[in-house]
């Protein structure tokens, strides 16, 4: 395996950890800021209304997104185990 085959496969790894996780990030921010200005505008200041909220977003996301993630890793993973061949020369 030469260094820029190496290099191109572990930009495609970090590209795929970042896609597959981007979705639970920006759904734990957009349901955190949105309890943030709730608190502001109520003045209640319970830290576990900060918590549930976001799991339970997180949660229902993992939920509908499972298939989708499924089929990437696997496609994922099948490409990788393709060029092994490639990768042994």
């Amino acid at each position: 395996m030469n260094p820029e085959y190496a290099a191109e496969l572990l930009k495609t790894m970090m590209f795929q950890a970042v896609g597959l996780a981007a979705p639970f990030l920006m759904t734990a921010m957009v349901v955190g800021m949105a309890i943030s200005l709730f608190q502001a505008v109520t003045t209640i200041s319970e830290p576990t209304l900060a918590f549930v909220p976001k799991a339970l977003g997180v949660v229902a996301l993992l939920v509908v997104l499972l298939p989708w993630m499924l089929r990437s890793v696997i496609e994922f993973t099948t490409a990788i185990i393709q060029r092994l061949p490639q990768m042994a020369q």
